[in-house]
């Protein structure tokens, strides 16, 4: 029997810069946002693990390409946006929004949905209260990066900041799962943008540490996106001061802060 201690979380490499995490008890496993079939069953076949269901985000192809590949008439559950049209998966997916429980006997997970929009307009986020070892989880899709946030294709920049603000009041040792390895490049936007910031600094040092040894720079966790995000730091003195200098804007309050930043941030290279 297995230990209740040896859920793994790992995040499996897709297209150039995804992660598609796969979580297991040992046995069985949840694939989610699996745009690409293929390194999802090699990994699973990989370790012996049977997909025993998949939990979708958001619509975007390269977080949803996948499903029907790996769902290959098997009955294997799909859970996923109640305010998204996802085309032809659409009969397989059983609808969540925010507020509504996901329960899985095997592997036995447990989460919370979380409406995000901002990215696009029904985003969600599955919320784990705590994994066997009591450790809390968030799967976020494109809503929360590592030092970053989601682009704004469909929602406003309001929607946005109230979405990452519900992400950040989470217990701040939550494991933060984010889907795509854009790190090094969102630490240089954020040291723009909040260039005092001494744990800023040593996380560049650091996340830089991890890509050259090819080791991805997730899971984060809430405390440290707090610390070190200037999306979560759009109220701050020291960034709205840098925001006002750089860009030569008045900078009212946080939301002008936020839409002057992610406007920034599209052009920013």
């Amino acid at each position: 029997m297995n230990s209740p201690l040896s859920y793994e979380y790992v995040p499996v490499p897709a297209f150039d810069d995804n992660y598609i995490w796969v979580v297991s008890d040992g046995r069985n496993a949840i694939a989610v946002d699996p745009g690409d079939a293929a390194p999802v069953r090699a990994y699973l076949a990989k370790r012996g693990w049977r997909l025993a269901a998949i939990l979708l985000t958001h619509h975007h192809n390269d977080h949803v390409g996948g499903v029907a590949n790996l769902l290959n008439g098997q009955g294997v559950p799909v859970y996923g946006p109640a305010a998204e049209a996802l085309g032809p998966l659409d009969p397989f997916v059983t609808r969540v929004a925010g507020g509504e429980r996901v329960h899985l006997d095997a592997p036995a997970l447990d989460f919370t949905v979380i409406d995000v929009p901002g990215h696009t307009r029904g985003h969600i986020a599955y919320f784990q209260a705590a994994d066997p070892a009591g450790t809390p989880h968030i799967f976020c899709g494109d809503t929360l990066f590592a030092c970053g946030c989601g682009r704004l294709f469909e929602g406003t920049p309001a929607q946005m900041l109230a979405s990452l603000d519900s992400l950040a009041a989470l217990p701040g040792n939550t494991q933060v799962h984010c889907a795509h390895e854009y790190t090094l490049s969102n630490i240089r936007f954020a040291l723009a943008c909040d260039p005092g910031n001494a744990a800023l600094r040593d996380w560049s040092r650091d996340a830089a540490a991890l890509r050259e040894r090819g080791v991805p720079t997730l899971p984060t966790t809430i405390a440290h996106e707090r610390a070190v995000n200037p999306f979560l730091r759009a109220g701050d003195p020291s960034v709205q001061a840098t925001l006002a200098e750089q860009l030569h804007e008045t900078v009212p309050d946080r939301l002008a802060a936020f839409t002057l930043m992610r406007e920034w941030k599209n052009r920013f290279r």
